[in-house]
């Protein structure tokens, strides 16, 4: 478990946060510029908070009042930056052996064989990071973090500097991480499909203060919290592979309502996370006949949130789960929203994105 307790001052802002990490992936979630960096550099040591306590496991890594600070070399933490931070000098196995090296001789420590296969990096061992794309450093960087047998790992943003398709290429193997490794993960971020993809718990940030804290579907089931916007509002459900069809499509059982996606590659009866967007979902009072949408989720109006513009916010409790709907003022006026409505919540099947659809 990680407390930590700061306040520091920025240029812009007054930086005031409390907050725990328990085990799993903790996603320090936000808009740019909201101190998110900042509290990770001052988990890591690489920081001097104006005020604060931080502590893992009981072990006291900072603390101003008592004038305790623990060096960054002594807190084993493996940090993941936003670029690999490679050494383009060594080849890929001694970028991994220079990990090794930090790790106590005493410490339960991955095997470098374990760490090279959960990566996929076997063959890339003997090339130099000038010849790695975006998404192999940072494979290298992330294997190089494990094997100094860190008690936490912190990733600062290490997806933002890629492409999609390189984002695509990454996540999983942060997902078996999370999995099959166990160490506890302090992850940045400011996108709502990593979040709903990797992360076990969330702490909002805004403008310098935890606006929220909750489980993943908890956060981004919460029509009031919408730190990446209006446009990347959604849902976070979690179901079981049914069965493949041999159509191309992949049908999931999400609380007894069956779910159609494109065919995805997990065995039947695995458990996977697939986030809605809010603005893919279309409400109707009865349950619709004669669409091609495939994906259609009975629900009951829990929240009708609206603001200044001519869009509302639409919260559903559904047997899957929560559902958010974005839809116009005016339709839900015409519709007679409100809460305790019934209510059905349609989803297209070609709406929901890969990078959407996480293990869970």
């Amino acid at each position: 478990m990680l407390t930590v307790s700061l306040q520091h001052a920025l240029p812009a802002f007054a930086l005031d946060v409390r907050f725990e990490a328990p085990p799993g992936v903790t996603v320090l979630f936000g808009r740019s510029g909201t101190g998110k960096t900042t509290v990770i550099q001052a988990v890591a040591g690489l920081l001097r908070p104006d005020q604060g306590r931080v502590t893992l496991d009981g072990d006291v890594l900072c603390d101003t009042r008592q004038r305790q600070w623990l060096p960054p070399h002594k807190r084993r933490m493996g940090y993941v930056f936003q670029e690999g931070r490679l050494f383009p000098h060594l080849t890929v196995r001694q970028n991994l052996a220079f990990g090794q090296w930090f790790a106590p001789r005493d410490a339960k420590q991955e095997s470098l064989d374990r760490v090279v296969e959960l990566l996929g990096i076997g063959p890339l061992l003997l090339r130099r990071p000038g010849l790695l794309s975006g998404g192999e450093k940072q494979r290298v960087a992330i294997g190089r973090a494990l094997l100094s047998a860190p008690r936490m790992i912190l990733a600062d943003e290490p997806l933002s500097a890629l492409d999609e398709a390189r984002k695509a290429e990454i996540l999983p193997y942060f997902e078996r991480l999370r999995d099959e490794i166990g160490i506890p993960m302090l992850y940045v971020s400011h996108s709502a499909a990593e979040v709903a993809r990797l992360a076990t718990t969330v702490v909002v940030l805004q403008n310098g203060k935890v606006q929220r804290q909750g489980t993943a579907a908890e956060v981004l089931g919460d029509p009031a919290v919408m730190p990446a916007g209006v446009r990347a509002a959604g849902a976070l459900l979690q179901a079981r592979v049914a069965r493949h069809h041999s159509d191309g499509l992949t049908e999931l059982d999400a609380g007894g309502v069956p779910l159609f996606l494109p065919q995805i590659a997990k065995a039947p009866g695995s458990v996977v996370r697939i986030r809605i967007s809010a603005h893919e979902v279309i409400l109707s009072r009865q349950r619709p006949e004669g669409l091609s949408a495939l994906n259609i989720l009975p629900g009951t109006v829990e929240h009708l949130r609206t603001g200044g513009g001519p869009g509302a916010m639409v919260s559903l409790t559904t047997p899957a789960g929560r559902v958010l709907a974005r839809v116009t003022r005016r339709s839900a006026h015409a519709l007679g929203l409100e809460p305790g409505a019934e209510c059905h919540a349609i989803v297209k099947t070609v709406s929901i994105a890969p990078e959407d659809i996480g293990g869970g």
